[in-house]
């Protein structure tokens, strides 16, 4: 029986045979090296041996440092959190078509996390801080391009690479870069991984993340409570009122409340988080709209001010006809490699959503197969090095050789 892929398509993904160990080492190194979103020196340390090890790539690499960032501490006070440096490879950026393809270094392990080393689950299966989510991804990416650049296809192709630093704390360090490059490109792929039967993710709700200073008046509890303005008990009636706006179409986690003191004290300060998740851009809206006139009826009934932080860092991804004509690609590419694609909805958020946003077609779990992420029990299918690799390259054949507008 004759194969459906072209006799270059076959010596494209017969490059790829026999890397396994090759990607396993790399994959094995990078999980050593702990990059925790707040991590500046492991994040470090990880952008220098994902430069080394892109460098056969070709291209131009560049460290990109963070776009300034504030957050809401624990006193009420807006103070600026440092991120990572930004690795970013551009190679023909003068060729008619562009892809992107983008990664993330930052885990949700930091250096005080029990979760630092690998272990073998079985000889297949490799459970590791990162393994999956996504340095997994990152070496399939590498494999999937050293092959590609070895084949006849690469001149008609120009990339771009962003592999960034605080993916996990929703990119706002880099979120500028990413849009940047999504505008330049006419195709993305995110290598976050796939589920362990090899399903994509589909459409995605977007998420923003949000903090509330309430400042109060402090008292004595028992001699003029009256005095007083509880700052808690008004951070608690927001804290309500935002989770009674869950919806179909929104979800909404009330997630943590500090401030407060000894007892006989009033508070006079309290900070709430919380973070929402709308499956379509008219439930952001709503959400942004409740949001300002929640705080307004919270302070003027508990005669409070409160000083809000946050936004909607990633916006709804659904999944349009733009966004569906990449994943039957993706899909006609993995039956011709033998491989059943499917995908559905999460309400999980990646930078997927944030190049989707700009127009541009992306399919976001084009990583390892992998399970458990954000837990001890994360895992890799390490058999699934290679054959994401084939797929990824062989997508980028074809792109290489159909073209693709926006």
């Amino acid at each position: 029986m004759s194969s459906p892929l072209s006799e270059a398509e076959l010596r494209l993904v017969a490059r790829i045979s026999g890397s396994r160990d090759a990607m396993l080492g790399n994959l094995l190194g990078w999980a050593a090296i702990n990059s925790g979103s707040r991590n500046l020196a492991g994040l470090a340390a990880m952008a220098e041996s994902l430069r080394t090890a892109a460098r056969p790539l070709g291209g131009t690499a560049t460290l990109v440092e963070a776009t300034p960032v504030t957050a809401i501490d624990a006193a009420g006070h807006e103070v600026r959190v440092a991120h990572g440096q930004n690795l970013h490879i551009v190679k023909r950026p003068e060729a008619a078509v562009r892809v992107l393809l983008t990664g993330h270094m930052d885990t949700v392990f930091g250096p005080e996390h029990p979760f630092q080393a690998c272990r073998w689950l079985d000889e297949d299966t490799i459970n590791g801080p990162g393994t999956a989510d996504m340095k997994g991804g990152i070496a399939v990416m590498f494999a999937a391009l050293e092959a590609f650049e070895a084949s006849e296809f690469a001149t008609h192709l120009g990339w771009e690479i962003v592999i960034n630093s605080d993916e996990e704390v929703s990119s706002p360090g880099s979120a500028a870069l990413l849009a940047a490059a999504a505008r330049r490109v006419h195709v993305g792929l995110t290598f976050e991984p796939a589920l362990p039967d090899g399903t994509l993710a589909g459409a995605r709700k977007g998420s923003g993340n949000f903090s509330a200073a309430v400042h109060g008046r402090a008292a004595h509890a028992g001699r003029e409570p009256e005095k007083g303005r509880n700052a808690i008990v008004a951070a608690a009636d927001l804290a309500v009122r935002l989770k009674a706006l869950t919806a179909d179409d929104l979800s909404v986690n009330p997630a943590k409340i500090e401030g407060g003191g000894p007892n006989n004290i009033v508070p006079d300060l309290a900070v709430l988080r919380w973070n929402m998740r709308p499956s379509t851009p008219a439930a952001e809206a709503r959400a942004s709209a409740a949001i300002a006139a929640l705080v307004a009826e919270i302070e003027a009934l508990h005669e409070v001010e409160i000083r809000l932080h946050g936004h909607f860092a990633r916006p709804p991804k659904p999944l349009d006809a733009n966004q569906q004509r990449l994943f039957d690609l993706v899909k006609a590419c993995g039956s011709d490699l033998g491989l059943a694609i499917g995908w559905r909805d999460t309400g999980g958020v990646c930078d997927g959503n944030n190049l989707a946003a700009t127009g541009l077609a992306v399919v976001d779990t084009m990583g390892a197969r992998g399970g458990a992420i954000h837990s001890s029990d994360e895992f890799l299918c390490v058999d699934s090095l290679e054959e994401r690799a084939r797929l990824v390259a062989l997508v980028l054949a074809r792109i290489a050789q159909n073209g693709w507008t926006r």
